[in-house]
């Protein structure tokens, strides 16, 4: 069947329509974009540049910051821009790559929260096999499970949208292309693609939270048998983690585990789990973290140091 597309841009609404409020949200967000990106790639930085990269845990952490730059870029920059103009479009190919970057980036800060989940559980419950388990090699092939199934899950999303035909209404009540404001534009029944939506995000979503949770309860109850230096430590890395893990997996939830229709709240959720929680990463995890503080303090020292010559 052939696939009718009269559509070669959308229209954005944006958070707002009032001029003035639409200064306030360029200043919040430019801000609030910059700190996201500089605290996330400070962390990069100092992970790479320190010992602290031969360890998985940190290893993983320099990953998720990157990944947490990477996926506040696909939606905020365009947002900052918009909120200069009156009339906010993006074209339809543009739309289409602003999909596929939020599932890719999305799905690999998933999986990749799964994977350090993993690694806090073989690193408490099975400490004497902790280096062997997770020696470099698995380390390596664990991240490139992270990228593929980022991979793979932007492409079947972007495959089922590419096939719906827009040919009527092509404004989006949102500041950002995503699936179910696409859904609702389509002129075609989209039922069962919404039910494949639900199923391929927001059940994944779920299922994923659902084992996290079960796995850092599993985690908290080994602990009975560690000192009490070493429980202050492993609860001190898994409160963060699951304080992340919270912040990401339930707006996701939220958005994705429901037919596809657009309510009120959904944009504010929607600024909650892609631009808020990729800035609070860093903070969580520089905050509650001893070693991640002491590297970036030698960092600037070095830096100090350097610059001082």
């Amino acid at each position: 069947m052939e696939i009718r597309n009269n559509v070669t841009e959308f229209v954005l609404l944006g958070l707002t329509e009032n001029p003035k409020m639409q200064k306030i949200v360029f200043v919040v967000f430019f801000v609030i974009y910059t700190i996201t990106v500089v605290g996330n790639m400070l962390i990069v930085i100092t992970i790479t540049a320190s010992p602290l990269l031969g360890s998985p845990m940190y290893f993983f952490l320099a990953y998720l910051s990157f990944i947490d730059a990477c996926y506040s870029s696909v939606n905020t920059p365009k947002l900052i821009i918009d909120s200069l103009h009156e009339k906010k479009t993006t074209l339809y190919n543009g739309c289409m790559t602003q999909i596929f970057g939020e599932h890719f980036f999305g799905g690999a800060e998933g999986i990749l929260l799964t994977v350090m989940a993993y690694d806090r559980y073989v690193a408490i419950c099975k400490p004497l096999h902790y280096t062997t388990i997770m020696n470099r090699r698995v380390c390596g092939l664990l991240m490139g499970v992270v990228w593929f199934g980022g991979f793979l899950h932007a492409t079947i999303q972007i495959l089922f949208i590419f096939q719906l035909p827009f040919c009527g209404p092509n404004v989006i009540d949102h500041f950002m292309c995503d699936l179910n404001p696409l859904l609702n534009l389509a002129c075609t029944d989209t039922h069962t693609l919404g039910l494949f939506v639900a199923a391929n995000s927001g059940f994944i979503c779920l299922l994923n939270f659902l084992l996290l949770m079960v796995s850092y309860v599993v985690i908290l109850r080994s602990l009975r048998n560690h000192n009490s230096e070493a429980k202050r430590k492993a609860l001190s890395t898994c409160v963060s983690h699951i304080t992340v893990v919270v912040l990401f997996f339930v707006p996701c939830i939220f958005v994705y585990m429901r037919p596809a229709a657009t309510l009120s709240i959904d944009k504010a959720v929607a600024v909650f789990y892609t631009i808020i929680t990729p800035m609070l990463n860093p903070l969580i995890y520089t905050l509650r973290n001893a070693q991640m503080k002491n590297a970036i303090r030698k960092l600037c020292s070095k830096k100090a140091i350097s610059g001082d010559k």
